[in-house]
């Protein structure tokens, strides 16, 4: 949620927001307009409260010169001040809550290093490192693996559940397992702290993060309890420090999670929804770190070169996209996207979004640090970053690593494994 510090300087905002293609002008025309008004009423409110001081005073004088008649009037008229001002109070609250409603509408604004752009066609690649695999003329996409070797069955999974819900079985279940282990240890390395979240949230952890209200219906809605399936685990997790005040010497903290994702995904259809491209319930390793302002973007580069060290390791062709600002979330003031390269598909995946959300997350969230030199809470800045995202990895590991002896294990996961090759 934007700082309402934006109106003072309003073209500056709508300028910014347009590299997200929004126009705010009449969101933040109709908020500067509600603060005209609710500032006409603080005078009015002020003028009425130094009208019934003086008033009050002139009664006790009335009262002491035996004014009874003139003192009565008097107080009759402190008493009709006073419901002006009770109203002038419930104004106050009205106007408030219309700035809110029209606040939390404003996307994030994108850090300057954001380019203008309509969407993914016009992300900028920052790097770009390893050899696109040359597979032989019959290698076949992941689905068709994935039922050459038994080790993930989508037609199960339809039977079960539905589409987009498939099932790990065998060294295709092992690999999964494998892969979250990996993750999870490269992360404790680095420093984050592991975290068990749950599955489920509430109303209030789904909008500390963004996703509510959600405008595109991509959540799950357990409507009895009114809890949502969490989207990815930075929901939980980030939530963990909401309404809280933390000592800035102790920042940045970091926390990693694994966690089952569930995303609706509507409105996605065609070739790039085949097996793993696109799910309804897929496993991913997050990380996430509250960060000083001051040292965020630090913070960002690390991140970015975190996840780089996770592909790398597995072997995978890959590339690092700057998001321009049509192609970047509501929440986000800038993000790297990570994409590998799938060889039978002969297509980039998306396999990791790391993001810097300054203080947008941390506004909804009330999350703030302490100053160690004025001692006031300040509003932290929040991060995170798919470390990694399971299924468009295993389509990749899978297709690039395929042999007329079987599909290759990347020499870091056997040990997580037990095994070396599929077959």
């Amino acid at each position: 949620m934007l700082n309402l510090k934006f109106t003072r300087n309003p073209p500056l905002v709508i300028e910014k927001l347009q590299k997200k293609n929004f126009n705010a002008s009449a969101i933040v025309g109709n908020i500067i307009e509600l603060y005209q008004q609710k500032n006409k009423l603080q005078v009015q409110a002020e003028q009425a409260k130094a009208e019934m001081n003086k008033i009050s005073a002139e009664v006790g004088n009335l009262m002491r010169q035996g004014k009874k008649d003139e003192a009565e009037i008097a107080k009759a008229r402190t008493s009709e001040i006073k419901e002006n001002i009770k109203q002038f109070d419930l104004d106050f609250a009205a106007i408030e809550e219309k700035v809110y409603e029209l606040q939390v509408q404003l996307p994030n604004l994108p850090h300057d290093s954001v380019s203008v752009g309509k969407g993914a066609a016009d992300n900028e690649i920052v790097k770009r490192l390893g050899e696109i695999p040359v597979l032989p003329e019959n290698a076949l996409p992941h689905w068709e693996l994935a039922a050459k070797y038994n080790i993930i069955d989508f037609e199960l999974g339809v039977k079960l559940t539905g589409a987009g819900f498939p099932v790990y079985r065998g060294k295709g279940a092992q690999l999964q397992r494998a892969l979250i282990n990996f993750f999870l240890a490269e992360a404790s390395k680095a420093g984050y702290e592991e975290i068990q979240p749950p599955l489920m949230v509430n109303e209030a952890s789904g909008f500390g993060t963004g996703q509510l209200p959600d405008k595109e219906g991509q959540m799950y809605h357990a409507t009895i309890d009114n809890l949502y399936l969490i989207p990815t685990a930075e929901v939980p997790v980030t939530n963990i420090y909401r309404d809280v005040i933390v000592e800035a010497k102790n920042l940045p903290y970091k926390n990693t999670a694994y966690s089952a994702c569930f995303r609706r995904e509507a409105g996605s259809y065609g070739k790039d929804v085949r097996g793993l491209n696109r799910l309804h319930q897929f496993d991913k390793v997050e990380i996430v770190q509250i960060a000083h302002p001051e040292k965020s973007y630090e913070t960002l580069e690390d991140m970015v070169k975190h996840v780089e060290s996770l592909v790398q390791k597995l072997e995978l062709p890959f590339r690092i996209l700057r998001l321009c600002g049509g192609d970047m979330s509501f929440t986000s003031a800038l993000t790297y996207d990570f994409e590998v390269f799938s060889a039978a598909q002969k297509m980039w995946l998306e396999v990791s979004s790391v993001s810097n959300f300054e203080s947008f997350q941390a506004n909804r969230l009330k999350l703030r640090y302490r100053d160690e030199t004025t001692k006031k809470p300040q509003l932290a800045h929040t991060l995170n970053g798919s470390a990694l995202a399971l299924p468009r990895i295993v389509a990749a590991l899978l297709e690039n690593n395929q042999t007329p002896e079987g599909i290759k294990i990347p020499k870091v996961l056997v040990p997580y494994c037990g095994f070396d090759i599929i077959n």
